[in-house]
């Protein structure tokens, strides 16, 4: 497993990490604790280092299986957490007061529920799990982020970033107190790459790239006959047309694999971890089978520039979240 730097953090953590979101159970179906557990620690056998977890996934649910594997293990494991908006709008709405989302109370009740979960004395990082930047000057949020670094709760901050608005945290970033961004990257949204990945580049931010697979729909499995169970939110993600959107954009990417990558998973994987701004990228996963074949894209091969600039035309801008 190749590491890299976590911005000025000081951590050096798996260019591979493990994305919790899965294992939390609650809107992904079908997941058992019994085999997310193996796949920790099958993740951590094979070098991973970096987990991605929040509050918000199973109410608790993850972070508490993460910190069962924490406690299991002897080798340094990072964790990251999120505080989840008090309001519960994913993602941030424009026009929204920052107290109805993070007030000072609030951030430090949710630090340590997920301390308690995790059962740890300090998180190594900290994050909003959405962001407006018009709280930039809610000194409220900037006291409470003090007040846990001062009493030793929280290590470093940051920010995971609205979906597919990788623009929207610039002016937090200015503050001085993020330490991280965590984002959309893949092949169809590139976009991180107009703004974001500069400004981290020249001020040493560290970059978590969620979502390489877009859901699933750059794995190749999405076809018009996939069914996910009744109660999954790929159901509304999915709906309509997008599923035949989605196979016909996978296929025209199927016709570039070969020696510098086999399959789309690992296309899209390599994609991500060829550019530099990237510290790590969080597949999800739930099962060891997903830690085995995540970890082995960990090889040290970047995918060419001629390859990338192909990759490149398959930009793709719109936002299944939202629309």
């Amino acid at each position: 497993m190749f590491t890299r730097q976590l911005g000025k953090t000081g951590y050096t953590i798996s260019e591979i990490g493990f994305g919790a979101w899965g294992i939390g159970g609650a809107m992904w179906q079908g997941s058992d604790d019994k085999e997310a557990l193996i796949a920790l620690n099958k993740a951590a056998d094979l070098g991973v280092n970096f987990i991605d977890t929040a509050l918000a996934y199973g109410d608790g649910h993850s972070e508490q299986l993460v910190g069962k594997v924490l406690r299991s293990r002897s080798e340094r494991i990072f964790v990251a957490t999120k505080i989840p908006p008090k309001n519960r709008q994913w993602p941030a709405r424009q026009g929204v007061p920052f107290h109805e989302a993070f007030p000072h109370d609030y951030i430090i009740e949710c630090t340590e529920k997920s301390l308690k979960n995790l059962r740890v004395d300090c998180l190594d990082l900290q994050q909003f799990h959405v962001w407006s930047d018009e709280w930039v000057d809610a000194s409220e949020i900037w006291s409470a982020v003090e007040k846990l670094k001062s009493e030793g709760k929280v290590a470093h901050f940051g920010i995971s970033i609205n979906d597919h608005q990788p623009a929207s945290a610039l002016k937090a970033a200015k503050t001085g107190m993020i330490d991280s961004f965590q984002v959309i990257y893949n092949i169809f949204d590139q976009s991180p790459e107009d703004e974001l990945f500069p400004y981290c580049q020249k001020h040493n931010i560290g970059v978590i790239v969620r979502v390489p697979f877009d859901e699933g729909g750059l794995t190749g499995r999405v076809t018009m006959e996939t069914k996910f169970p009744e109660k999954d939110w790929r159901n509304d993600y999915f709906r309509g047309d997008r599923k035949r959107e989605v196979a016909e954009r996978a296929e025209k990417l199927k016709t570039l694999l070969g020696a510098e990558a086999r399959t789309l998973p690992e296309l899209a994987l390599r994609f991500c971890l060829s550019h530099p701004a990237v510290s790590t990228v969080i597949p999800g996963m739930r099962t060891a089978a997903h830690a085995e074949t995540n970890a082995a894209v960990s090889d040290g091969k970047k995918l060419s520039v001629k390859f990338l600039t192909e990759l490149h035309k398959h930009r793709w801008v719109r936002n299944f979240y939202g629309d």
